[in-house]
C-alpha cells in the first residue's frame, strides 16, 4: 500500500513539473497548474456562478462608462492580450472582486463609496493586478497541490440538494488574498492608474475612508472589503509614496482626479439593498415584486440572493432555503425534486397553504458523514412554484422540525400596499449653494442629524471640513 501511494505521488509531481510558468508581473518561474486557456475557462465558469448568485445591476450607461475604464487599464497592464470583462454586482456590500481570465466585478455599494475617477482607476487597477499577477490561479494551484500531497480530493456532500443548501458563496469570488498579494495588487493598481494619467494618491485616500467605514457583509451574504482584502502594514503611506514615484517616472505634472465627472455618472445609483427584491421587518420577510411573505425564525441569519432566500440558524446547524421555479405544478415540482436528489421519502401529501395548492414532503438524505432529514413545501402561486426546504441532522430534527413547519406553513400572499409600494434609497448629487462646513451643507440638503457622519464618510470628508460653493456633494434620498 505504501509503495502504491508513493508511486501515485511521484506520478503527480512528474505531471506538475512541466506546469512551471513565468509570472507576467514578476518575470519569475512559478509552479502553476492552470494555463492561460485554463484560467479563461475557469473565469467563464465562475462568472456564470457569480451572476446567478448575486445578480447583475442593469444600468447600460453606467456599465459602459466603467467598462471603458476596465479596458483602458487592461491595455496598460502586464497582460494586455487578455479579454477583460466588467460587471456591476447587484449588491450593497462595499467590495470589488476579480477572478482568473479577466473578469472584474464592482458592487453597487463600492461604486457609491468611490468619490472620483482617480479613486476608481486605483481600485480597478488593484483588481486587475490580482488577475495579471495570477493571485487566484496561484491559490487554486496551491489548493490542488495540498490535496495531492494529502492523497485526498475535495470532500463534497453527496446529495445535490444538500450541496445547494449549504453553499454560502462562490468559492473563487470569495478567496481571501494574502497580505503579500494585497501589497502587490496595490503596487499594480498605482502603476496602472498612473499609466492611464490618474492621480494614484487618491487610492490611498480611498483606503483611509474604507478603514473609517469598516464595511461589512450585506443581505446577500457578500462580504465587505476587509473580509477578502486584508490590509498590508503601512498601506496608505506606501501607496502615497509609490504614486509619487510613478508620477515622477512618467513625468505626470497634471494627473487627473475628475471628481465631478464621476459623481455625475453615479447620480441615481442605489447604494443599499433594494427592498423591492425582498426585505425583513419585525421578523417577517416581504417580497414586493413577487408579492409574498413569511416569518423568519428569531436570531436566524437571512441571506437574500437572486437565486434563493437562505436562512441559517444561530448555531449553524440548520438551514431553510426558498427558491422559485416557473411553469410547473406543486406535485410535479415535488416529483422532480425527489428524482433529482435521490432522497428517501418517508411521507408525501397534498395540502393547502393559506389557500394555495401545495405538496408537503418529508425525506432523508444520507452522506458519508451523517443522515439529514428534510421538510419540503412546494407551493403554487400564480404561474410559479415556491420551494421551501428545511434541513438539519436527524438528531436535531425534533428541535427544528416545528420551526420549519411554522415558517413554511405561514407563507402567504402579500397584499398590504404599504409593504408593496416601497422605494429604494438613491445617491443624489447636490451642489453646495454657499461656502460652509460640510455639516451645514448637509443640513441644508435636509440630511437628518443621525445620518450626518454617514454622509460625511460617503463623501470622503469630515463634518468640520470647509466646502466651497458649487462643490458637488453626495446625499442618499428616497
Amino acid at each position: 500500500m505504501r509503495i502504491a501511494i508513493l508511486g501515485f505521488c511521484l506520478m503527480g509531481f512528474l505531471f506538475l513539473i512541466p506546469s512551471c510558468a513565468i509570472n507576467p508581473v514578476s518575470g519569475k518561474h512559478e509552479l502553476m497548474l492552470l494555463s492561460e486557456a485554463d484560467e479563461v475557462k475557469l473565469g467563464r465558469q465562475t462568472d456564470a456562478e457569480v451572476v446567478k448568485e448575486y445578480g447583475v445591476f442593469e444600468d447600460p450607461k453606467l456599465t459602459a462608462y466603467l467598462n471603458d475604464f476596465c479596458q483602458r487599464l487592461g491595455k496598460v497592464s502586464h497582460r494586455p492580450q487578455l479579454s477583460y470583462h466588467f460587471k456591476i454586482l447587484d449588491a450593497s456590500a462595499v467590495n470589488a472582486f476579480a477572478v482568473p481570465g479577466g473578469y472584474v466585478y464592482f458592487t453597487r455599494g463600492i461604486l457609491a463609496t468611490v468619490n472620483s475617477e482617480a479613486e476608481l482607476a486605483g481600485v480597478m487597477g488593484h483588481e486587475i493586478g490580482h488577475i495579471t499577477a495570477r493571485h487566484s490561479a496561484k491559490q487554486y494551484s496551491k489548493a490542488q497541490l495540498a490535496q495531492l500531497g494529502l492523497g485526498v480530493g475535495t470532500i463534497l456532500i453527496d446529495s445535490p440538494i444538500l450541496s445547494g443548501l449549504t453553499q454560502l458563496g462562490v468559492g473563487m469570488l470569495l478567496l481571501r488574498f494574502s497580505r503579500d498579494h494585497e501589497r502587490e495588487a496595490d503596487d499594480l493598481g498605482v502603476e496602472y492608474a498612473s499609466k492611464t494619467g490618474y492621480d494614484a494618491t487618491q487610492l490611498a485616500i480611498f483606503f483611509e475612508i474604507l478603514e473609517r467605514m469598516n464595511p461589512s457583509s450585506d443581505r446577500s451574504g457578500l462580504p465587505g472589503w476587509f473580509s477578502t482584502h486584508p490590509s498590508p502594514q503601512d498601506r496608505v503611506q506606501v501607496v502615497r509614496a509609490q504614486a509619487k514615484e510613478w508620477q515622477q517616472k512618467l513625468s505626470l505634472r497634471d494627473s487627473k482626479i475628475n471628481r465631478d465627472r464621476y459623481l455625475r455618472e453615479i447620480d441615481g445609483l442605489m447604494p443599499g439593498d433594494d427592498p423591492r427584491q425582498g426585505y425583513v421587518e419585525e421578523n417577517v420577510f416581504y417580497h414586493p415584486n413577487l408579492k409574498f411573505q413569511f416569518p423568519v425564525p428569531v436570531k436566524w441569519k437571512l441571506n437574500n440572493k437572486p437565486s434563493q432566500v437562505q436562512m441559517v440558524s444561530e448555531g449553524q446547524d440548520a438551514v431553510i432555503s426558498l427558491s422559485v421555479i416557473s411553469g410547473s405544478s406543486s406535485k410535479e415540482a415535488a416529483r422532480e425534486f425527489i428524482t433529482k436528489t435521490g432522497v428517501s421519502v418517508t411521507r408525501s401529501e397534498g395540502i393547502q397553504v393559506n389557500g394555495l395548492p401545495s405538496q408537503r414532503v418529508i425525506s432523508e438524505a444520507r452522506t458519508q458523514k451523517a443522515i439529514y432529514r428534510l421538510i419540503s413545501y412546494f407551493i403554487e402561486k400564480e404561474k410559479n412554484v415556491f420551494m421551501f426546504h428545511g434541513l438539519t441532522s436527524i438528531e436535531r430534527f425534533q428541535n427544528y422540525g416545528p420551526l420549519f413547519e411554522n415558517t413554511m406553513s405561514q407563507f402567504k400572499e402579500l397584499s398590504d400596499p404599504k409593504r408593496i409600494h416601497v422605494k429604494p434609497d438613491r445617491v443624489r448629487i447636490r451642489s453646495a449653494k454657499a461656502t460652509d462646513t460640510l455639516e451645514n451643507v448637509l443640513r441644508s440638503f435636509g440630511v437628518p442629524n443621525e445620518k450626518l457622519k454617514e454622509m460625511a464618510l460617503l463623501n470622503g470628508r469630515n463634518l468640520n471640513e470647509v466646502i466651497l460653493a458649487n462643490t458637488l456633494i453626495k446625499v442618499v434620498e428616497k
